[in-house]
């Protein structure tokens, strides 16, 4: 029962619950680092499949990294969301060989939506990326009970 379950429990139980059905995410070769109650890192490399006509890695993959964390935080808790609103701003080029790290952080949750702030790092730590998700419950759960 999800009631004797600690929030840890329920987080790594909603990920796996999630990550057994994402053929995106695992199909791009992210790799789901961490989860914790309103907290997701997730890890993907930027393959040559992912450059664009500049050199640099194509945005809309560095967005899907970070919309990928993003569900995974907001997903945490054992309850259903999904996105209802999403913008980023690139403040660096990713590049081909560059192991991009997301991390996401729930800012608040209400009874039915919630703020989620990710920011998409390099390997060295420098920021590629800002993100901000809101998000928006559905009727469901991941995790029995909750």
């Amino acid at each position: 029962m999800a009631e004797m379950m600690s929030a840890q429990e329920i987080a790594q139980k909603s990920a796996a619950a999630m990550w057994a059905d994402d053929q995106a995410s695992s199909g791009l070769g992210m790799r789901l680092v961490r989860v914790e109650p309103g907290v997701a890192v997730l890890e993907m490399p930027v393959t040559s499949a992912m450059v664009n006509g500049h050199g640099l890695a194509h945005g809309g993959f560095i967005f899907t990294l970070a919309d990928s964390a993003f569900a995974f935080a907001c997903n945490s808790r054992g309850q259903r969301h999904v996105a209802q609103n999403c913008q980023i701003t690139f403040l660096a080029p990713g590049r081909l060989g560059m192991m991009l790290t997301a991390e996401a952080r729930e800012r608040q949750r209400g009874e039915r939506s919630g703020i989620y702030d990710v920011t998409v790092r390099d390997e060295h730590g420098a920021v590629i990326a800002e993100f901000r998700g809101n998000s928006r419950s559905i009727p469901g759960s991941l995790v029995p009970g909750c």
